[in-house]
Formats: C-alpha cells, sequence, structure tokens
C-alpha cells in the first residue's frame, strides 16, 4: 500500500507556527508591560472590595444602620465640595495602586536562634584565650556580647558558618605559632569537622578572617595545558592563591582554573622537586602526569623503585630513554645522567669561552624521574652495593645549568632514607594523601594556612615552590590506562597525550645503558637504551 503525503500545513507549516506563537508570546508581554498599571490598580480594587466586604460582614447588625448614614454622609459632602468627586476619584486610584501593588516578603536581617547560639557557644569557647584577669574590660568573657567580637559572620544553607571575621586583643600572642595553632584547631573543631578551612592573621588590626574553602575540582583529566617550554602543571588550587588561570576542555565545556604552575630549567629558583605521600594518594599519578608534560619538549628517565609497571604506558615512546626497575639498571642509569650532567656542563662551558652558542644537545631538558627511591636503596645495602641515590649528587647540585630536572617521590615514612643531598637540592615540595601539620611542616618547611581533613581524594595535598605560600593542591586525573579499573575517558586521555612509539611494543628489552666516557671528551655521550 503506497504512503499517503502528510498535509501541506503538517510538512510545511512548522516554521510557521514556531513564528506564529512568537508573535504571540511577545504581543501578550508587550501587552502585560503597556497594561501593567492598569492590571496594578484593578487589582488594587479588588482588595479594598473585599476589605469593605469583610469589614461589613464582622460589623454588628444593629450598628449597621449608622454605618450606612456615615457613609452617606461622605459621598453628600464629596458630592457638594468643588472638585470633589474627582478628588475623591484620584484618591481612590491611588489607594488602589498602592493596595494592588506586588510585595515582596522582607528578608531577614541578622542571624536566626539557631545561628545566634551557635555563635554564643562560640564566643564561649574563645574566653580562655582571649582573655586575661587583669583585663579591666575584656573583649571575651563568659555571658559577654558576642556581636562585639565577631565583625562579620555568614552561614551557609545547613546553618554552619562559611566565614567569620574575629575580633582579638591587642594582648594575644598572634605572633607565635603554638598559640595561633592553638585557635585555629579550636575554630576547626567548633565550626564543623569535616570541612576545609582557611585562616588569615591581620596581626596589624588584630583581625582574624575564618573561610571555609570549596572543595578542588577533581574532575580535571589529562589533556595538554597551555604553558611555555619549561613551565609544568603540578595540579589546581584556589583563585585566591595564584594571579593565574588556565583553559581547560571539559567534554564540550571551556573552564578556566587557576594552575600550581612549577618554572624548571637554567633560570629557575627551584628546579628540582620532592613528592611525598602516603600509598595510594596519587604521587605516581603526578609523577605520570609530569612525565606526559616533560616528553612534550625533553627527555624522560624513568626508576620505578617499586616494580609495579605502573609506566609500562611509556615504554617505548619517544623521549623515554630508559625505565629501570631493577637495581643494576637503576645504577647504570643514573651513573650515565651523572656524567652526562658533566659532559653538558663541560660543553656548554668551553662554548662559552669560545664565544659561541650553547650545543644544541645540551639545551634539551634531561628529566630524571626517581619513584621509591628507598626501596631500591634498601635492595641495594642488602646486595653490598652502592645506594643509587648517590649517583644524584651531581645532576641535583648541577642539573640547573645542564638542563637536568630531578623528581624523587617517596613515602611520608620512608622520607628518612632519602639521601641528604635530595633534602638539601630539592626546594619544590608536594605533599599529597592525609597527612598531619607536623608532617606538613617538616616537608613543606612552614604549616599550611588551612586545616588539614582526614578523607581526602586521591590527588588531594598541598605544594610550596621555593621560599614561596603553601598552596592547596589537586593533581590532575593521570592513571595508568592499562589498569583495569581506569575509566573509558581517563584511558583515552591519557593515551591521547602518549608521543609515537620509537621501538616496537614486542622487542626484546634491550642491553643496560653504558656509563659515559671521560667528561673531558668532546663527543656527545650514549643515551641509554629503553628497557
Amino acid at each position: 500500500m503506497a504512503r499517503r503525503p502528510l498535509p501541506r500545513i503538517l510538512s510545511n507549516g512548522t516554521a510557521s507556527i514556531a513564528r506564529s506563537r512568537e508573535l504571540a508570546r511577545s504581543a501578550a508581554d508587550s501587552a502585560t508591560d503597556v497594561l501593567h498599571p492598569l492590571i496594578t490598580i484593578t487589582r488594587g480594587l479588588r482588595r479594598l472590595a473585599a476589605a469593605g466586604r469583610r469589614r461589613w460582614a464582622d460589623t454588628p447588625k444593629d450598628k449597621r444602620g449608622p454605618l450606612l448614614f456615615l457613609a452617606a454622609s461622605v459621598v453628600l459632602v464629596v458630592a457638594l465640595v468643588p472638585y470633589g468627586p474627582l478628588l475623591a476619584l484620584i484618591s481612590l486610584m491611588g489607594a488602589a495602586a498602592w493596595t494592588g501593588r506586588e510585595r515582596t516578603a522582607p528578608e531577614p536581617t541578622g542571624p536566626d536562634e539557631a545561628q545566634v547560639q551557635r555563635l554564643q557557644s562560640l564566643y564561649e569557647a574563645l574566653v580562655p584565650y582571649f582573655s586575661v584577669p587583669e583585663d579591666p574590660a575584656p573583649l571575651f568573657a563568659h555571658g559577654g556580647e558576642w556581636d562585639k567580637a565577631f565583625v562579620e559572620h555568614d552561614f551557609d544553607d545547613t546553618g554552619r558558618i562559611s566565614r567569620l571575621v574575629v575580633r582579638y586583643p591587642a594582648y594575644f600572642t598572634d605572633g607565635e605559632p603554638e598559640s595561633r595553632m592553638r585557635i585555629e584547631q579550636l575554630l576547626h573543631a567548633k565550626a564543623g569537622r569535616g570541612r576545609e578551612y582557611h585562616f588569615l592573621w591581620d596581626e596589624e588590626g588584630n583581625q582574624l578572617t575564618v573561610t571555609v574553602l570549596a572543595p578542588l575540582p577533581t574532575d580535571i583529566a589529562a589533556q595538554r595545558f597551555v604553558t611555555a617550554p619549561g613551565e609544568t602543571v603540578l595540579g589546581f588550587t584556589d583563585e585566591t592563591g595564584v594571579q593565574r588561570t588556565l583553559p581547560l576542555s571539559d567534554g564540550a565545556e571551556q573552564r578556566d582554573v587557576p594552575p600550581v604552575v612549577w618554572r624548571t630549567g637554567i633560570r629557575s629558583t627551584e628546579p628540582h622537586l620532592l613528592v611525598a605521600g602516603q600509598p595510594g594518594s596519587g604521587t605516581t599519578t603526578l609523577l605520570r602526569s609530569i612525565a606526559l608534560q616533560a616528553l612534550q619538549y625533553g627527555d624522560v628517565l624513568i626508576v620505578e623503585g617499586s616494580g609495579t609497571g605502573d609506566y609500562a604506558c611509556l615504554t617505548g615512546r619517544d623521549g623515554v630513554l630508559a625505565i629501570e626497575c631493577g637495581l643494576t639498571g637503576a645504577l647504570a642509569s643514573l651513573e650515565w645522567a651523572a656524567h652526562e650532567t658533566e659532559r653538558r656542563l663541560i660543553a656548554a662551558n668551553r662554548a662559552r669561552q669560545a664565544g659561541h652558542p650553547p650545543p644544541e644537545d645540551t639545551k634539551r631538558p634531561l628529566w630524571l624521574l626517581l619513584d621509591r627511591p628507598s626501596a631500591l636503596g634498601d635492595l641495594a645495602a642488602a646486595d653490598g652495593r652502592a645506594d643509587p641515590q648517590s649517583l644524584l649528587q651531581v645532576p641535583l647540585r648541577h642539573g640547573r645549568a645542564a638542563n637536568v630536572t630531578v623528581v624523587v617521590a617517596d613515602q611520608l615514612d620512608a622520607l628518612d632514607a632519602l639521601s641528604e643531598a635530595v633534602h638539601q637540592h630539592t626546594r619544590a615540595r608536594v605533599v599529597l594523601g592525609c597527612a598531619t601539620v607536623d608532617q606538613l611542616e617538616d616537608v613543606l618547611g612552614t604549616p599550611p594556612h588551612t586545616t588539614p581533613t582526614t578523607d581526602v581524594p586521591p590527588g588531594r595535598g598541598y605544594a610550596r615552590l621555593g621560599a614561596g605560600p603553601v598552596h592547596r593542591l589537586q593533581v590532575p586525573a593521570t592513571p595508568d590506562p592499562y589498569d583495569d579499573a581506569t575509566s573509558e575517558a581517563h584511558r583515552r586521555a591519557v593515551m591521547e597525550l602518549l608521543p609515537e612509539r620509537s621501538t616496537p611494543p614486542d622487542e626484546t628489552e634491550a642491553p643496560a645503558p653504558t656509563p659515559a666516557p671521560a667528561p673531558e671528551a668532546t663527543e656527545a655521550e650514549p643515551v641509554p637504551a629503553e628497557s
């Protein structure tokens, strides 16, 4: 049976119907705007009439006669007065317009009863710390007024404090870290646990500003960041911490997020990085993210002390010199890296003495990524061999001038096993995962201005570059694409960043790299074979 075509009004009239509906909607909106005064007056007349009916119904029957006589007298007087009817009509229209206006409920001013109770409880808890018996007019006293001490206060939707400005007496020892730490711990406990607070001490004005920080985004996947050569994105932080944002792509959407950018190279003041964290905190994820960014401009040599194969996706890729998991390969690769650093220094020095620019093979950055070198140190001690960390002294000491960058990642409980050279030359620090304030201060050199929480997602922590401030940090999601637990979106994002393969994936393992010749030699050192 042949299919009959649709009527023309159904097949061709869809656009006309849509335009007609849009015109009708626009005409209705315009008419509403024009007739708005008339609508208001009509609404007011209806409300006045309803009020009159209620008043008439509430009037007793024995008093309705005098009320009618009074109304009739008023009408007669208005009718006899010159311009009386006109003035009465104007008054009626004005009363109707006033009565018919759209009324909005006034917003409540000040805290409610529950919020006042919370502020009073917090005030009473601060009394022992912000008062002394010798003060003749104490700002903090039991049973005192909290509104004199709390200059500003804001609450969230759940009724908990989201921002608080506390004014404290001038004799409080706000310059002592122990005193400030006690106040921060108390406010963290009384204002609500499970959140991260930022404390800003104004020592000149004797004010403390407490702000609840929003959680950092955890949905940022690995991607090609818009950075210059020598810049590495460690992660992302709060908007108030840095003065720069990076455009990120989240599917079809674009957004700007403030990053923590680590600058390396000849002019860097923090040429090497130390990453510490608990197992599962995301240290390997950060090293994998750094490797993907470093391969865009330089070469990478990876030493994996745990031997779990977390860097298998980089095997055979362009720019990956070697991935060593064993002690012998690690010693050979790091020995080559030390000789390569010396060769670069000698070549650059000779070029400067001759008045020539540095050779091109000394300009390409070389990255040494060591994941858990303390495990290899234990194996070396058991085997009676040298600790691989002893070979890092030359790259750490002279790496900035030779374009060699060292990144060391290890667990918090194994930091004592790291060599003195690692502790001394890694001025850029990152701590991931759950850590106490003492642990953060030991690694970063100063405690953060926020309260660390006990439950954090992987990749969350703190970063400090040199003597700068401590930033909250969230590492971009860079999981192992060969892991079965990795989502398809994250796996695809990492695979798109991997360089092309320079070695077939089924090729047998190459021998370990041979040490470079003596530093006096002028020939280029052979790069280590891949493992």
